[in-house]
């Protein structure tokens, strides 16, 4: 068994942990990674990544078929090759697989591939086909993520229940889909095989669809929805599974407390996420809630040495939060080995975005208006809609709006919520502001370029003050 010794070594390799790692090599560390699986985690291979390659083909699909209104014709049939567009998708995520790899070798990280497990706060073990051998390390980052959460009474067999895994190499196209769960991996399951032709129900036990948006987000994506042919159920339950060959025959209950009884071809459970936190050491060596690895703001649990960073740890679990957790993390770390060149910052959760990859889109940092007054602020909130906007008209993408949240007596950017086409690429730019600490005055002489859709960003902020000008 062999005995090596690092400074660093990662427990995963998901955008949390092979950053983690990149950043620690970049610090002069000696850095090792442990990976059971791939090398990109779920992210690139079964997430973020491979699902935004499906939705690009639903995408494509949809203005093809719309074509004549862009005063196009399009000769023939079109319809999807689902073999192939899940096969565009995986040669996406094994490009990026290939990528991080070539990352690894290039900052001179050595990989271990196999299950790794805590023998102690700063040692583990790696168990493979090849054997097992011991690490040992002056610091050790756990970033081992999580997974998708089972229903209680019918667990994903990957044949008519799906997890976001099995949804993005189906064997078959649903017919019929029941979709339980309205956060972001539910709605954008949801939004790509409604716009491949299935029919999808969801279900939302909660009283609106992407319950952590804003109310005004919600009410109008579950509008948009509906108009594209989906059907939504809110504040309703699936109380029981029956699954056959066939198909599963659901048990619904309503918001009035109906029960019925429905068929469909296929489901998918998108009920939250479980960390992969158990049986690998961590419980003698950290706190643990429900599951989830307790930190301060740089990473460390109880026990020197010890780190973690990403969906094992509380939320939001989002791959740009574990992301910067792995570089404030290994900042930590080299200072703590005497690097007096670095200084971290601890991540301030008021400023990370959240992205949901639906038709339209939805993108917000900040509070929501509803929180905002919660929490006790005096609010002035102003919203714009894409139909004022000159470049959104011309996109054909007028669907849509952009909302910003200000402190009334101070002017302090809240918030900002937006929905409709791009706002995901947008959102940066608020990001940007509150984490700058940016008030509605340096908003409203920030000069937007014209024509962009990014223009109703601005308009929204006037409109927060009642100086909008172009509705």
């Amino acid at each position: 068994m062999a005995d090596t010794q690092y400074d660093v070594i990662v427990l995963g390799s998901g955008p949390g942990g092979y950053v983690a790692a990149i950043r620690c090599a970049q610090l002069g560390l000696k850095t090792a990674i442990v990976e059971r699986e791939l090398l990109g985690g779920i992210c690139l291979n079964w997430g973020c990544i491979p699902t935004k390659a499906l939705l690009r083909s639903a995408e494509i699909l949809h203005y093809a078929q719309n074509a004549k209104d862009y005063g196009l014709k399009i000769a023939g049939k079109i319809e999807a090759d689902l073999e192939a567009v899940v096969q565009r998708s995986r040669g996406v995520a094994k490009q990026l697989n290939q990528g991080v790899t070539h990352l690894m070798k290039k900052n001179k990280i050595a990989v271990h591939m196999g299950e790794g497990r805590l023998t102690g706060p700063t040692s583990l073990t790696v168990k493979s086909d090849n054997g097992e051998e011991k690490l040992t390390a002056k610091h050790v980052i756990v970033a081992t993520g999580a997974r998708a959460r089972d229903l209680p009474f019918a667990k994903a067999d990957g044949k008519r229940v799906w997890t976001y895994r099995h949804a993005m190499t189906p064997g078959e196209m649903p017919k019929k889909l029941l979709v339980i769960g309205s956060g972001a991996i539910g709605i954008e399951f949801a939004s790509f095989y409604n716009d491949m032709g299935c029919e999808v129900t969801v279900v939302e036990m909660l009283d609106r669809i992407v319950p952590v948006e804003d109310a005004d987000v919600s009410a109008f994506l579950q509008k948009s929805l509906t108009k594209q042919g989906m059907t939504i159920m809110t504040g309703a339950g699936v109380e029981d599974l029956k699954v056959s060959d066939k198909g599963v025959k659901a048990k619904i209950k309503d918001a009035k407390g109906k029960v019925t009884e429905t068929e469909f071809t296929h489901c998918i459970v998108a009920i939250g996420i479980v960390p992969n936190t158990e049986d690998i050491g961590l419980e003698k060596h950290a706190e643990m809630e429900k599951g989830f690895v307790q930190i301060d703001d740089y990473g460390r649990t109880r026990s020197k040495g010890l780190w973690a960073i990403g969906d094992c740890t509380p939320g939001p679990w989002l791959a740009h939060k574990a992301s910067h957790e792995g570089v404030t993390c290994a900042e930590a770390i080299a200072q703590e080995l005497g690097n007096k060149e670095v200084h971290p910052h601890p991540l301030d959760r008021a400023n990370i975005p959240g992205c949901t990859y639906c038709h339209p889109q939805v993108a917000s940092v900040g509070l929501t208006e509803a929180k905002a007054k919660e929490a006790g602020h005096e609010v002035k909130a102003g919203t714009f809609p894409f139909i004022g906007n000159g470049k959104a008209i011309a996109l054909g993408e007028a669907e849509g709006f952009c909302k910003t949240v200000f402190d009334a007596k101070t002017g302090e950017l809240l918030g900002a919520h937006m929905v409709g086409a791009e706002v995901t690429e947008m959102i940066q730019g608020f990001v940007v502001g509150k984490t700058l600490e940016t008030t509605e005055a340096e908003l409203m002489q920030t000069v937007f370029p014209h024509p962009t859709i990014s223009e109703s960003m601005h308009e929204s902020v006037l409109a927060s003050y009642g100086r909008a000008l172009h509705i």
